[in-house]
């Protein structure tokens, strides 16, 4: 039996507690990001000299796709579970984390080519806000696995029979933590391909 249309079950919980602080986080998130590529134009504008140009390692490109994937997923897992697909939604929990680890290992390697190439944190402003903006981003996608991780854990603990499964599937809270979770995830990647354009378009002009 399938479950009623999202729109019609979420519609009770609009006002809830955690869309009310999603929505604050998502937008305090923005304005934060916002103001640091804001402070790195006016720095620009300043002090042109000390802010050389740098060009992204391409594996910062790599993990854009990386990200898009982890978001798709994240889309599948949300999918199934409105269509009570038990084993699809887990699969699509534990794919989302694997990619999740796959991008936060491929920024390592990302940020070590730029030692390589003797860039670090402190050589110069635009090495300084890369760096900080970077691992600021970074700090979020960690912040999300804690999560990811609850949500298979039980998954995994209350879908053995038919009645934990209906009982989880039905659960209105746990359907909107999830569509949450979805839509930080979409943020986090739509996020990433804006500070990708943002220095991208920064080092050409």
């Amino acid at each position: 039996m399938k479950n009623t249309p999202e729109p019609q079950r979420d519609t009770t919980l609009i006002f809830h507690p955690y869309n009310i602080i999603m929505m604050l986080s998502i937008g305090s998130l923005t304005m934060i990001f916002l103001a640091l590529t804001a402070a790195f134009m006016y720095s620009r504008i300043q002090n042109g000299a000390e802010m050389p140009d740098i060009e992204l390692p391409f594996i910062f490109i790599v993990n854009t796709l990386i990200l898009l994937g982890s978001s798709a997923t994240m889309h599948w897992a949300k999918k199934c579970y409105l269509q009570d697909e038990t084993e699809n939604y887990q699969l699509a929990l534990i794919y989302t984390m694997i990619l999740s680890i796959i991008f936060m290992i491929s920024q390592y390697f990302g940020w070590r080519e730029l030692f390589t190439s003797e860039i670090f944190i402190n050589s110069n402003l635009s090495a300084s806000y890369l760096y900080a903006i970077s691992i600021l981003h970074f700090a979020h996608v960690i912040a999300g696995l804690p999560f990811l991780a609850l949500f298979l854990y039980t998954a995994r603990k209350r879908m053995k029979e038919p009645v934990s499964v209906l009982v989880y599937f039905s659960d209105p809270e746990k359907r909107l933590k999830l569509r949450l979770l979805t839509i930080y995830w979409h943020f986090l990647d739509a996020l990433w391909i804006y500070l990708i354009l943002f220095f991208f378009i920064n080092s050409i002009i």
